[in-house]
């Protein structure tokens, strides 16, 4: 704004005169960084013609429209602001500050000047469909020859370079290093690039064929309505496509932008902002992992000092990025429906490049008050993703080898247990009821489970370690009860029946005799021959049966006869110890 008010105020000490001898241009913004200034340059260009862009000196950039005769100048001034597509702090300018020209990318500092836009009514009759805004006419480039392509190409800065090489490869012709140096490679994609144009093909672009190419490049963000959002409680500036997503709330530590759609696809913007320290960092890195909007498949990579995440599955893609600067923790989470990754790419690149972490702001942890929509399935207004099914299990030997129920495992894109190890099914008998898991890294489990090595005494006590409420609680329930019998209904050797009123989830879990020895795995309730059976009574598959289909996995078992019954905090202690959550995830 200072820059801007110190050009209007040269401008008028200058003799009208003068003025009315040079090509005059209406300024619409200055930035202080050329990235930025670029990006503001693209945006306009999607909607006006004849956008220029000059450096001021200094660090500052100007975007301007033009160049103009002075009556045209003063017409075209007017009638932008009264249709609201520059800013009303615009005003024209004689160009003297003006010095390198940065856009359009490859253009000379001079040019022509252009008529001012036809008139247009920026009022709608009642009942008729509001007006659509025309372009400004755009100044003519003329075509070069390969000599004076050359020419104006050398002109272009090392920034500009790389960005017509993403423009090639946005438009799928060039897919090398993204360098600046025109070698082979940009020449061959350049070449292809004027062939399905309809050019000559000559591997060099002339300035037309540049701006074409970087106009169609910028229009995908002008769709998208990339505008710089300055989050001031958040302590974040960036771009961000305010066309698809809006301010809805603050939810520490989360800034959330909503966008329409459906509740499982609508596009969000989150933006992170927190104290912490390189632990929390990591807390948060796992944290977000567990979210709805953090898909599971996707490249996930952490540093020290910040973190990456991306996710995709058939409803919904994101990126996440989050740095940790002394004792603030700063970044954001896109996301966006799946299926439209190409033009989301573009939205990343400008928000990573954007991303600006203001000095001294930071959200409040007491920003938002508990309200009614609170739940335990919900972290900061985000919904936690939740497994297709979980069941319980526990751990066998020292390796990390885990028994479950067959249910447990069908279906299962991916399988964990606990935080979130990942595990791979070895074996399963879907009609004995019994899989068998191992991790796909090394895993060192807090305890393993010890078998009877002897016959249960029948009406003894028994406990089912289990997560009863799905892993709500945080660790394992035991339930009490008596061992009913040592063989099933129909006299199946393999099973034991059991006095116990457990829970779904508690299938998979061990059946603890009172001295803390297993003796065996509590099976899925399932109607007996069509009957129903009362609450209170389960089957486990007893420890013989395990140690068979354990010994044919490769897996060796450990049995041991253990003298007297534990104390409750001591059993408590050892189930928990062996027992896991296991999750299927879809």
């Amino acid at each position: 704004m200072l820059i801007r008010q110190f050009i209007v105020a040269l401008w008028m000490l200058v003799p009208a005169a003068a003025i009315a001898q040079q090509p005059l241009w209406v300024q619409i913004e200055a930035q202080p960084n050329l990235t930025e200034a670029q990006a503001r340059a693209r945006s306009y260009a999607a909607d006006l013609a004849s956008v220029s862009g000059f450096s001021l000196g200094s660090g500052w950039y100007a975007i301007v429209l033009g160049p103009y005769s002075d009556a045209d100048a003063n017409a075209t001034l007017v009638q932008l602001r009264a249709q609201g597509r520059i800013p009303r702090d615009s005003f024209i300018a004689d160009g003297a500050a003006f010095r390198q020209r940065f856009w359009p990318i490859g253009a000379g500092a001079q040019a022509a000047p252009v008529p001012a836009p036809a008139p247009q009514s920026t009022q709608a009759e009642p009942g008729a469909e509001a007006p659509v805004a025309a372009n400004l006419p755009n100044t003519t480039l003329p075509d070069e020859s390969p000599r004076q392509a050359r020419a104006s190409e050398a002109a272009l800065t090392a920034p500009e370079r790389e960005e017509l090489q993403r423009a090639l490869e946005w438009e799928g012709f060039y897919t090398a290093a993204i360098d600046g140096d025109f070698g082979a490679g940009t020449r061959r994609a350049m070449g292809d690039y004027q062939q399905a144009k309809g050019y000559d093909v000559t591997g060099i672009l002339t300035t037309k064929q540049r701006t074409a190419l970087m106009t169609d490049y910028s229009s995908i963000l002008a769709e998208l309505g990339m505008q710089t959002v300055v989050d001031n409680k958040a302590g974040i500036s960036l771009r961000m496509p305010a066309a698809m997503v809006s301010f809805s709330g603050y939810d520490y530590p989360f800034a959330h932008y909503q966008g329409a759609g459906t509740a499982d696809n609508a596009p969000q913007v989150i933006l992170i902002s927190q104290q912490g320290s390189e632990a929390t960092l990591t807390g948060l890195y796992d944290v977000m992992q567990t979210l709805q909007v953090v898909p599971r498949e996707g490249f996930r990579e952490k540093n020290r000092n910040n973190f990456t995440l991306t996710g995709q599955n058939d409803v919904i893609s994101s990126y996440t990025y989050a740095e940790r600067r002394g004792g603030i923790i700063k970044g954001f989470t896109l996301v966006w429906p799946s299926g439209d990754d190409k033009r989301m790419s573009r939205v990343i690149g400008e928000m990573r490049t954007s991303f600006t972490v203001l000095p001294g702001a930071v959200l409040d942890e007491t920003q938002r008050q508990p309200g009614d929509d609170q739940a335990i399935d919900l972290v900061a207004g985000l919904e936690l993703r939740a497994p297709r099914m979980t069941r319980s299990g526990f751990f066998v030997d020292t390796s990390g080898t885990v028994v479950t129920t067959a249910d447990a495992v069908k279906e299962c894109s991916q399988i964990t247990v606990g935080d979130g190890e990942a595990l791979k099914l070895v074996a399963a008998d879907e009609a004995r009821g019994w899989a068998i898991l191992q991790p796909l890294a090394p895993l060192a489990p807090p305890g393993i489970a010890i078998f009877k090595d002897a016959v249960p005494r029948l009406k003894s006590d028994i406990a089912v370690s289990g997560f009863s409420y799905g892993g709500i609680l945080g660790a394992p329930t035991l339930t009490f009860g008596k061992l009913a019998d040592i063989r099933g209904l129909n006299g199946e050797a393999e099973l034991s029946r059991l006095a116990v009123n457990v829970l779904p989830e508690d299938a998979g879990g061990p059946v603890l005799s009172a001295d803390g020895t297993v003796l065996g795995m509590l099976l899925t309730r399932s109607p007996q021959g069509g009957r129903q059976l009362p609450d209170e009574v389960s089957f486990a598959l007893n420890a013989d049966a395990l140690n068979a289909a354990l010994k044919d996995a490769g897996v060796s078992m450990q049995r041991a006869r253990r003298n007297g019954p534990l104390e409750p905090e001591d059993l408590t202690d050892l189930a928990d110890k062996m027992t896991v959550l296991v999750s299927c995830w879809p």
